[in-house]
């Protein structure tokens, strides 16, 4: 099955592009302005309130301040690298005091119509009062994800661009995928964070489908683990980390304004034969301005983020990719993995605002854009970029921690793509 789209260009849409920008300035010019005059201090009403009735809103209204809440239901999604899925997520968010920081766990299992299996739990905690953050990643796919080769530029520009098809350089890969990754920071000064981390990525039943060795039709996967001595069928990447952390987000599930930075410099020490020594650096920040002093959800977000090789080699499948971020929301225009590299940069700005008075349902306009470096070809960051925008509509699933089902349209080069989500993209 094919994981994406063709569709014209980004560069074909102008007019699309240019008609969005207009409705969404048009739309906060405005809006914005009659809401701030008319506005009446309306209660936040999430879809769940749909079916209650409205006295029973009124009559807890006073009460909604719990500093703990639990959201669980089944889910029927859909991510371009997944398909469809069903499946079911579950969200524990807390707070030890209602001055400190809110925490979040969260989990999932679903199984798609491509045959994948897809189970998670992440975490992103302040214990202790807030002495202590936590940030963990824990994931088992039985996956399946197509290889499109190093660097940026596999989609070439110029007037070739016109006919260019994925699939000419699809190479399908099916693999089991085992991560495990925890870090444990403790608070310096406010807001300020210093910690270490344990980290475990396991790729084993590694089927390249397109090679062939017998008729010599090589894959991607199968020439870079040869030239640089990985098993082509599993390889394990075990390592230890430092974090460096900086976090002023006023609540880290949606947020409507702070900065957030991240430092992870990790060491992959070789244990077993067929291991290489290596160590990356990630460094990533987050800046949310709030656009309105009355209305929070006016919000204007940056996010950028860059992984590096800092030295040995990496096997292929855990060189950095868009799509595999702790949330898996970077690269939204594209499909997961099309772009990777030895080294990546991504960045995203997005613009929040509200649709109805009560905040029920609120929309986004996004630009995003991705460079991604390739040793072998001798191509570097910036030499290739690809760009992408987007729209996306938020539907609210619990107003006291502002948790919402999103569904975003990116539209990247020859390339567009439907997500459904919950929780913000970044």
């Amino acid at each position: 099955m094919k994981l994406h789209i063709n569709t014209k260009t980004i560069f074909e849409a102008k007019p699309i592009c240019l008609f969005l920008l207009f409705l969404c300035s048009w739309q906060f010019t405005f809006s914005q302005n009659d809401t701030i005059e008319k506005e009446k201090k309306r209660p936040l009403r999430s879809i769940v309130d749909l079916f209650t009735k409205e006295d029973t809103l009124k009559i807890r209204l006073p009460k909604q301040k719990s500093k703990t809440r639990l959201i669980a239901f089944p889910t029927l999604g859909y991510q371009p690298a997944n398909g469809f899925t069903l499946g079911f997520i579950g969200q524990y968010s807390f707070k030890e005091k209602e001055n400190t920081k809110i925490s979040l766990i969260s989990g999932g299992a679903s199984y798609s119509s491509q045959h994948q299996l897809l189970t998670y739990v992440k975490n992103n905690m302040y214990l202790n009062d807030d002495r202590y953050f936590f940030s963990g990643d824990f994931r088992y796919y039985i996956f399946s994800q197509s290889n499109f080769g190093l660097g940026t530029d596999i989609v070439p520009y110029g007037a070739s661009f016109q006919d260019f098809d994925y699939s000419s350089i699809e190479q399908p890969m099916d693999y089991h995928y085992f991560k495990l990754h925890e870090t444990i920071s403790y608070n310096l000064f406010p807001s300020f964070f210093l910690g270490a981390g344990i980290h475990l990525d396991s790729y084993t039943h590694i089927q390249d489908k397109n090679l062939d060795i017998a008729n010599n039709r090589y894959t991607d996967h199968y020439n870079y683990s040869k030239k640089y001595g990985f098993n082509e069928n599993y390889y394990l990447v075990n390592g230890l980390s430092m974090n460096v952390i900086y976090d002023a987000r006023d609540n880290l599930i949606n947020t409507n304004k702070g900065l957030f930075l991240n430092l992870n410099y990790r060491y992959n020490p070789k244990i077993f034969n067929y291991q290489k020594n290596s160590s990356t650096l990630l460094l990533e920040s987050r800046y949310f301005i709030p656009l309105s002093k009355k209305i929070k959800q006016y919000v204007l977000g940056f996010w950028a983020y860059g992984q590096f090789l800092v030295s040995g080699k990496l096997p292929y499948l855990n060189l950095p990719a868009i799509g595999w971020d702790q949330n898996s929301r970077s690269g939204k225009g594209y499909i997961q993995g099309l772009f990777r590299g030895t080294n990546l940069m991504y960045f995203e700005t997005e613009y929040r605002f509200p649709i109805t008075k009560n905040q029920m349902i609120s929309g986004t306009v996004f630009a995003n854009a991705t460079t991604a470096s390739a040793a072998d070809k001798n191509l570097h960051l910036f030499e290739s970029v690809q760009p992408a925008v987007g729209v996306g509509l938020r539907v609210l699933l619990d107003k006291n921690t502002l948790t919402n089902f999103i569904l975003n349209y990116g539209l990247g080069r020859q390339s567009n793509t439907f997500y459904f989500n919950d929780g913000e993209g970044f």
